[in-house]
């Protein structure tokens, strides 16, 4: 029988703006089994990115549920959250979000020394290998491409062995080359470590190597959580 890693029952989400109360998000249920790879597709402003966001508990739900192998998130605090993410969750962003004034090696050992590892300079440097920047550990950020900064920031995903590794638009600020080699990448580490991978992107071709596709439009499903895993779907 298939295990569920990640679960989300009527989830919502509402912010307030300037005009008012906005709602994002309507009721999302579904459900990700372990190991499995999901894209989340769209048209801009249908909730994609939010609903990662939620997922990986960056974001509050203003409704439902939402449970992570077996811990409601909803229910958390922030300390718990934050716990929760470093031991069991990779998270990459479209803009990198390194920190400047550490080096490429120094961003990747971040998560495994908040978690105390006391090996966390050797296995940040076999993260780094593995995504072939071997080389540029002593490099600062600001003395990378972009297409190495999402390396480190891969690698940084990755280091902890995640079981579940969120993506948000990762190859959104690279070319057609380098956005390539981070999806083979991404691939290959989901790959070593088993973990499960959800991705939010506009790229077809990032979206027909998932399992499964789930589509949104103006922040409901409008391709239900009844796909049969190994389907293909082409993302907007």
């Amino acid at each position: 029988m298939t295990e569920t890693i990640l679960s989300l029952s009527d989830v919502r989400l509402s912010l307030d703006g300037n005009a008012g109360r906005v709602d994002i998000l309507h009721g999302i249920t579904l459900a990700v089994a372990r190991g499995e790879t999901l894209g989340l597709v769209g048209p801009s402003g249908s909730g994609k990115s939010s609903l990662l966001m939620l997922m990986g508990g960056l974001e509050r739900a203003t409704g439902g549920r939402i449970e992570a192998l077996g811990h409601d998130l909803t229910a958390m605090g922030e300390d718990a959250l934050a716990r929760f993410r470093r031991d069991h969750m990779g998270v990459v962003f479209q803009s990198f979000h390194l920190i400047p004034t550490m080096t490429a090696l120094e961003n990747v050992a971040t998560p495994l020394e908040l978690a105390g590892a006391p090996d966390a300079f050797d296995r940040a440097r076999a993260e780094l290998a593995a995504v072939g920047l071997s080389l540029r550990a002593d490099h600062y950020p600001s003395q990378m491409s972009g297409g190495e900064q999402q390396r480190v920031a891969l690698a940084r995903a990755s280091v902890t062995r995640p079981a579940i590794l969120l993506a948000d638009e990762p190859t959104g600020n690279l070319d057609e080359a380098n956005g390539a080699a981070i999806v083979d990448l991404l691939f290959d580490l989901r790959d070593r470590h088993g973990a499960t991978l959800i991705l939010v992107t506009h790229s077809q071709e990032l979206a027909a190597r998932c399992d499964r596709v789930i589509r949104l439009r103006d922040g409901r499903l409008v391709a239900p959580d009844a796909a049969a895993p190994g389907a293909r779907e082409a993302a907007e």
